[in-house]
């Protein structure tokens, strides 16, 4: 006989802080915006794409940083993010959460469910935690796989540098080239097996 796992009612409650993490299970991917617990479930195509752009990310890399999936970022205690790709300070890796002011560039993936909270909410809470460069990747839409790079304007609020479906060139915050056309044809892929099997 197994035991059944109790979880607290997470429906119910709005109002989460970084202290309430400590009582939910272990090995379960947690993430905290606003006092709002999200518990993601990403698909394998999300997850390849995660590795892709982790390894893009990588090339390049600042010696002194390194580039980190799925990885948690102290801000508040009503918020505790997990971007799906963060480069950090190498001097934080040992840590969970890493302190959000040694991440030198966030990098979202949108699910189906998610655009609006990474979109609108996640980009609130970067900006306001002083995040410089905040990049989203939507390979949820029919078109190509697209990038859109925030960096925050003259009141602080978020602005969109570029949004794109093309190569991904930059030389800021440093030398990074994503192949999005590829990922466009690793997500299709994935999609005419799904559609065929």
């Amino acid at each position: 006989m197994t035991a059944a796992l109790h979880l607290p009612d997470l429906r119910d409650k709005q109002d989460w802080t970084t202290d309430d993490l400590a009582s939910l299970p272990e090995g379960l991917r947690y993430e905290l915006i606003d006092g709002r617990l999200i518990l993601p479930s990403p698909t394998g195509i999300h997850q390849k794409l995660g590795y892709k752009l982790t390894q893009a990310l990588e090339e390049n890399c600042p010696p002194d940083h390194d580039a980190v999936p799925d990885y948690s970022l102290a801000i508040d205690r009503s918020n505790e993010p997990r971007p799906d790709v963060v480069v950090v300070h190498k001097s934080v890796m040992a840590l969970t959460p890493a302190p959000i002011d040694r991440a030198l560039l966030l990098l979202e993936i949108i699910s189906p469910t998610s655009h609006f909270r990474d979109m609108h909410a996640k980009s609130r809470v970067y900006a306001a935690a002083g995040v410089v460069h905040y990049w989203v990747v939507d390979p949820t839409g029919r078109g190509g796989v697209t990038l859109t790079a925030f960096h925050p304007g003259r009141t602080g609020v978020y602005e969109i540098v570029v949004s794109t479906d093309k190569v991904f060139n930059t030389e800021v915050p440093y030398p990074i080239t994503i192949d999005l056309p590829g990922l466009t044809a690793l997500r299709d892929e994935y999609l005419a097996a799904r559609d065929g099997a």
